[in-house]
C-alpha cells in the first residue's frame, strides 16, 4: 500500500435560534467549515432541507469534489503528456435521488469540462486523457455512483 493521507476540518452548527432542537422548525441548518490557516467555509443544507441558499451544501461539496479532484487530475496527465492546457472551466451537475426512508444519495454526476489548449494538434489527445484523469481522480475512486465526462476541447 501506498503513502497515506489525513485531513481535519472541525465543523461548528451556527444554527441554534435559543431553542436548539426543540421543534423540526426551530433551528437553521447553518454552520461553518473551517481547516486550519484556510478561510472558513459557510454551509447549510440544500434549500428543498430548509437550508440557506446562499450557503454552500454537502450535495454541492461533493460535485465540487469530484469537478476540482478531475481537473487536477487532468492537468497533470496533459502535463505527462505533453498537452499545453491554457484554459479550463467545469460546469458539472449532480443528480441526487430521495429514497422514502428519507435518505438519499446520488445517482451520477456529470462533468462538463470546456479545455483550452495551445495547438489545434492537440485536441484529439486532450480529448483522450479525460479517461487516464478519471482513473487517477482519488475522490470518484472512493463513490459509488458514475461520473460521467461531456468534454469540449478547443486551440487558442
Amino acid at each position: 500500500m501506498g503513502r497515506e493521507h489525513n485531513y481535519n476540518i472541525s465543523i461548528t452548527w451556527t444554527g441554534n435560534r435559543g431553542t436548539g432542537t426543540s421543534d423540526y422548525r426551530a433551528y437553521d441548518r447553518n454552520h461553518t467549515i473551517q481547516a486550519v490557516d484556510k478561510a472558513e467555509i459557510a454551509g447549510s443544507s440544500d434549500p428543498a432541507f430548509r437550508g440557506d441558499k446562499t450557503r454552500y451544501n454537502p450535495e454541492e461539496f461533493m460535485v465540487a469534489a469530484l469537478s476540482t479532484c478531475h481537473m487536477l487530475s487532468y492537468l497533470h496527465v496533459c502535463v505527462v503528456n505533453g498537452v499545453v492546457v491554457t484554459d479550463y472551466k467545469d460546469n458539472a451537475t449532480g443528480t441526487m435521488a430521495e429514497t422514502p426512508g428519507g435518505g438519499g444519495h446520488f445517482t451520477e454526476v456529470m462533468l462538463n469540462p470546456v479545455v483550452t489548449v495551445k495547438d489545434a494538434s492537440m485536441i484529439d489527445k486532450a480529448n483522450e486523457l479525460h479517461h487516464k484523469a478519471s482513473e487517477l481522480c482519488f475522490i470518484a475512486s472512493s463513490i459509488n455512483f458514475p461520473v460521467k465526462h461531456s468534454p469540449t476541447c478547443v486551440a487558442e
